[in-house]
């Protein structure tokens, strides 16, 4: 009788993606990534979701969030990543956004409580991202690192430096 070694979706997606098709094997050098690769291996996305409390003061839901969201997936520290998301603009200038948060669906953190910390990514730009309309759905290229930040809108899981950024086309 032979061990058995099984992998999840996730974990073997990540597992090809960290040793099959390295960076330097993909044309532009970055790997597609989904928001499901932010979650560690073995950790179910039920499981990060916790309860809430109202904040009568500031009429707002603050969601609280058990250990899980605050893993982190460490295979894609320093990777070179390409992920699509919402832009939530932090810092703009006359050029452009200069910093936001990505996030995973439409309005999350300014019209609903925020996802959790591994479901969010701090993004600063080399060069701002002019756009007439900041919130839309985009593609972003970069160095992701695991470090958690905190912002007036959430505690944010992940950092990237985007090298490069374009519209998301449906």
């Amino acid at each position: 009788m032979t061990d058995r070694l099984t992998f999840s979706r996730r974990t073997f997606g990540l597992s090809l993606a960290a040793t099959l098709l390295p960076r330097e094997g993909r044309a532009d050098g970055f790997s597609t990534i989904t928001w499901d690769d932010l979650i560690p291996p073995g950790v179910p996305y039920s499981e990060i979701i916790g309860e809430g409390e109202m904040d009568e003061v500031a009429d707002t839901w603050k969601p609280i969030f058990d250990a899980n969201a605050f893993k982190f997936n460490e295979v894609l520290e320093g990777a070179a990543i390409r992920m699509p998301g919402f832009v939530l603009p932090m810092e703009m200038t006359a050029e452009g956004v200069t910093s936001f948060i990505l996030v995973p669906y439409e309005g999350a953190c300014v019209h609903v409580p925020p996802p959790p910390p591994n479901q969010l990514v701090f993004v600063t730009t080399k060069t701002p991202w002019a756009s007439n309309e900041p919130w839309q759905a985009v593609w972003v290229s970069g160095r992701m690192s695991t470090k958690i930040r905190s912002t007036d809108v959430a505690e944010v899981g992940y950092s990237l430096v985007a090298e490069k950024m374009e519209l998301y086309r449906w």
